[in-house]
């Protein structure tokens, strides 16, 4: 199960870096915005996940 919710943070992460890199030049603000809020939001789990399993 752990490893399942890593492989989703880490797809997250790619899809929110993609998006962040098309918002730019298309020029989306929104885009930018949601990207960046998914990217915080799944490297936010990652680290939840390390810390609870020490």
């Amino acid at each position: 199960m752990r490893y399942l919710v890593a492989a989703a943070a880490s797809l997250a992460v790619v899809l929110g870096v993609a998006g962040l890199a098309y918002g730019e030049a298309d020029d989306s603000p929104g885009l930018q915005l949601l990207s960046a809020l998914l990217v915080i939001g799944a490297v936010a789990i990652g680290v939840r996940m390390v810390r609870g399993t020490r």
